[in-house]
């Protein structure tokens, strides 16, 4: 049988209060440029290289934000990634578990997880 689903993820969407600050804090920690368009008055689309991310701030709510991370963001170097956050003032977490994944939050407070692949 033919399946018209992909077994693919396309974008995951946070939920985000303020779309210019949201834009500018992932762009930050992610260095990118922020100058892309926000689309709609409420869309941000983070040029990523794999799986979209989609800032939105027309679904805010604080029950919305993410209390669990959904996905994770890539890293080949999970030591550094942890000093980087840090230095960021990210508000991370956890410690590093079994020298392979962390957890922090966004300034919304939704949990995102960093892992080294």
């Amino acid at each position: 049988m033919n399946h018209p689903i992909l077994n693919e993820i396309g974008t995951v969407f946070i939920p985000v209060k303020n779309i210019e600050k949201a834009r500018d804090w992932y762009c930050d920690i992610l260095g990118l440029a922020a100058d892309g368009d926000i689309l709609f008055g409420h869309l941000y689309i983070l040029p990523m290289k794999s799986t979209g991310i989609v800032l939105d701030s027309k679904i805010y709510s604080d029950e919305k934000v993410y209390k669990m991370a959904p996905f994770h963001l890539n890293t080949t170097d999970i030591q550094k990634t942890y000093s980087y956050m840090k230095e960021k003032k990210v508000t991370v977490t956890s410690e590093i578990q079994h020298d392979h994944f962390f957890t922090f939050q966004d300034p919304d407070g939704n949990h995102l997880m960093v892992c080294q692949c």
